[in-house]
């Protein structure tokens, strides 16, 4: 792709739809800062070589005009002899002279327009660098964010799940340690009308807060499972 045609693009580029459209915003964005730098390195080296160009131009009608003036002063110097046809002959010198620094002065008006385009477009690659750098950090800054709550997010999860499992378990042994001594009470002796009320009540009362528990460990999946 020529420079030309990479600069129009580039000029003309909307880099937020761009980037809306890139299913790798980040590399996206990276290769259009490297393509960017590389034109806008381009295209001041063609203006470098313009504005040699134009100094090249110059130096060459500053000789021009010089040898003009040597031929003027040659011609005053044959009138001065009464040698009017030597003076005829240098005025005729410095005039080819003029017509050719006027041709070169013709070919200084591409060379001016041309640095000023370069400089416009210099200006407007810079601007397209500095946008896209900043797009760039904005979005590092973002993928950094996203990340940091996503850890801190996971963290806070997975410590409620364990706490609840914890107390699940803490109230399932308790449970089970009452069976235990509900079935230990049994063996050898008959229990007295009290202690069956009793142990019925204990159990019924571990029974309820486990259920509770359960309940709401269920819950909690299923908010979960509905984000």
């Amino acid at each position: 792709m020529g420079i030309f045609t990479r600069l129009t693009d580039i000029i003309n580029s909307n880099l937020t739809h761009l980037l809306d459209k890139a299913e790798d915003p980040d590399k996206m964005i990276r290769m259009m800062i490297q393509e960017m730098e590389d034109t806008l390195v381009e295209v001041r080296s063609s203006a470098a070589r313009v504005i040699a160009d134009r100094k090249e131009l110059d130096r060459h009608i500053d000789r021009l005009e010089k040898v003009q003036d040597d031929w003027y002063a040659k011609a005053e110097l044959a009138l001065s002899k009464n040698r009017e046809d030597l003076a005829n002959a240098a005025l005729i010198e410095k005039s080819k002279l003029v017509d050719i620094a006027l041709d070169l002065e013709a070919d200084r008006s591409p060379l001016e327009e041309a640095l000023k385009k370069y400089e416009a477009d210099i200006q407007l690659l810079e601007a397209k660098i500095k946008e896209a750098k900043q797009k760039q950090k904005s979005l590092f800054e973002r993928q950094n964010s996203a990340t940091s709550q996503l850890k801190v997010r996971s963290r806070l999860y997975d410590n409620r799940i364990e706490d609840v499992l914890r107390r699940f378990n803490f109230i399932e042994k308790k449970v089970e340690e009452t069976e235990s001594q509900v079935e230990a009470s049994e063996l050898g002796r008959e229990k007295s009308l009290h202690e069956e009320f009793s142990d019925l009540e204990n159990s019924e009362v571990v029974a309820e807060e486990l259920a509770a528990l359960k309940a709401k460990l269920a819950k909690k999946n299923s908010k979960d499972a509905n984000k």
